[in-house]
């Protein structure tokens, strides 16, 4: 491979989609993330970077801190740094550049100083006003799969930290983070899908969901859960209609996939049988669904006819939750 590659050339392959994402996430989550990473982009993480041929905005993700595509590459910094000369600005667009860590074996293991530095030499080869603090351009370099990489980044914005902030919060909900992973898992290409979540509670899950553009529908067979839902989403600027009382037994209609969070409290465990004939129901609402136990449950989702094709485990603290992608047979 040559030292320089030719930035023109690269960018004509690039519109074929390749970007290389960067992310973060607690060591209780690592396996979740890994998941949502997996479904979402079609590949596998390295190190703190994944690259992917899929496009999708960083915010959707709790997890990803950076898109870059990659409309340059070399094996080598200085090659980098003579394409970024022929990086094509608009004529009185401003820039700046950030460089994205990626963590992966044989990336260089700078410090912050020698970020910046090698920050700066990139803007100074780019034929443009740096502006740190508005700039038009967000202009990203890293170190990924063994080569350099140069090309326009957006940065991942926490979105759903507001959703935190709930008129009607529930202590055993999921989380904001682990809702939006899961919604994602469940649903990685919203477009033209339906989704249900049968046991919404207070619609932690259905209210991420909704705000990535998925279109789901939240039941919940308890009154109070389901009116704290309703009351969720229009607080928010989401129709309460999307979230109704009923019991996920008696509910018709067919979705493209569905989310599970199976009820349980802190004194008492979901019966057996109850379990069983939820999980059989499920099938019959969508062929995809993620769901979501405190308990393994591989065999009893086998017994019914799902089969898994990933699954993660969630802590906090002593708590574990089990997740699992599972398809209709």
């Amino acid at each position: 491979m040559p030292d320089v590659i030719d930035q023109h050339e690269q960018i004509a392959g690039i519109q074929q989609l390749h970007y290389v994402y960067t992310f973060a996430c607690h060591e209780d989550e690592e396996e979740l993330c890994g998941l949502e990473l997996r479904t979402l982009l079609g590949a596998v993480p390295r190190g703190r970077a994944i690259e992917s041929t899929v496009g999708v905005l960083p915010s959707r993700s709790p997890f990803i801190k950076l898109r870059i595509a990659i409309e340059a590459e070399s094996a080598k910094l200085e090659g980098l740094i003579e394409l970024a000369a022929e990086y094509a600005l608009r004529e009185g667009q401003t820039f700046k550049i950030v460089y994205a860590g990626t963590e992966q074996a044989g990336a260089p293991q700078a410090a912050f100083e020698e970020r910046q530095a090698i920050a700066r030499r990139i803007g100074a080869a780019i034929r443009g006003t740096a502006d740190l603090k508005e700039p038009d351009r967000l202009i990203g370099v890293a170190y990924a799969n063994g080569r350099w990489v140069l090309g326009e980044a957006i940065e991942g914005e926490a979105v759903w930290l507001k959703h935190n902030r709930k008129p009607q919060p529930y202590s055993t909900a999921l989380s904001t983070r682990v809702a939006r992973a899961v919604a994602n898992i469940a649903v990685p290409k919203p477009q033209g899908l339906t989704a249900v979540d049968p046991c919404c509670g207070i619609g932690t899950v259905v209210l991420e969901a909704l705000s990535m553009g998925i279109d789901i529908r939240g039941y919940d067979r308890n009154p109070l859960a389901s009116r704290g839902a309703r009351a969720n989403l229009a607080h928010f600027g989401y129709s309460a209609e999307l979230a109704s009382k009923a019991d996920m037994f008696t509910l018709e209609g067919r979705y493209d996939a569905a989310i599970l969070d199976l009820p349980y409290n802190l004194c008492s465990k979901l019966p057996e049988e109850e379990e069983r004939a939820m999980l059989a129901q499920l099938k019959r609402l969508a062929p995809r669904a993620v769901i979501i136990g405190t308990s393994p449950l591989e065999e009893r989702l086998e017994q019914i006819g799902w089969v898994v094709t990933d699954s993660c485990q969630v802590r906090k603290s002593a708590f574990v939750r089990y997740v699992y992608l599972a398809e209709r047979d």
